[in-house]
């Protein structure tokens, strides 16, 4: 087996660009609860709303008809019975499979900060936050049906119940390693060229591309030749 050894100047840059990283991912730590507050506001629905908790006033729907006959509703699921079905990601959002009370199954978006439960969050009853049909033809993704549909087929393919709204706030921690790891990555790509341009112009590195000579002098090779 042949293995290829990565030049010197290429590890040394590298290992500079992560320590700068390094102080810049700290900086961002500082800035992003900042920013996750702003999120968490964006991202809490208010009661009512689609997406929002549901109050008694809100329409019980107990069947496809139901839920096409209303602009907005809810829905009574056993437990978590919709989380132990299929489930999977339809463009930006991940749906389940929830089972109406007429035993349909239908596609849904839910928020789950706005998920209310009466006794056992597990086997209780649970409140389904307010939704809207949303007319979609979801057979256009055959492997998102393929993961929906992998214990019993869907009730109608022509649409899904958006139970999210504005909802679906990040975990903090999820959040902040989403920040934290843009930056390094960005810091990095950045500080490399960088530093190892200014290493071959102090003539400590071989030049990458060298610059063009002015008249009377020799080209500069570069690494690669």
């Amino acid at each position: 087996m042949r293995f290829t050894r990565m030049r010197f100047d290429i590890w040394l840059c590298l290992l500079l660009a992560y320590l700068v990283s390094l102080g810049t991912t700290k900086l961002t730590q500082l800035i992003v609860p900042t920013l996750y507050e702003k999120h968490v506001e964006d991202h809490t629905v208010a009661d009512g709303d689609i997406g929002g908790k549901a109050g008694e006033e809100v329409f019980r729907a107990q069947s496809v008809d139901d839920l096409l006959s209303h602009d907005t509703f809810t829905i009574l699921s056993d437990g978590i019975e919709y989380r132990n079905r299929g489930g999977g990601y339809y463009g930006n959002h991940y749906m389940n499979a929830v089972t109406l009370p007429s035993g349909e199954l239908v596609a849904a978006v839910i928020n789950s900060d706005s998920v209310q439960s009466e006794g056992d969050y597990f086997s209780g009853v649970n409140t389904l936050p307010v939704g809207r049909v949303v007319y979609e033809n979801l057979e256009s993704s055959e492997s998102f049906l393929n993961q929906i549909e992998y214990s019993e087929p869907l009730s109608r393919r022509d649409f899904y119940i958006d139970m999210l709204g504005t909802g679906g706030k990040a975990a903090e921690v999820d959040y902040t390693q989403r920040w934290t790891g843009a930056v390094l990555t960005v810091t990095i790509l950045v500080c490399f060229p960088l530093i190892h341009s200014l290493g071959a112009k102090l003539g400590v590195f071989p030049y990458f591309f060298p610059p063009r000579p002015k008249k009377g002098e020799e080209p500069r090779k570069s690494e690669w030749d």
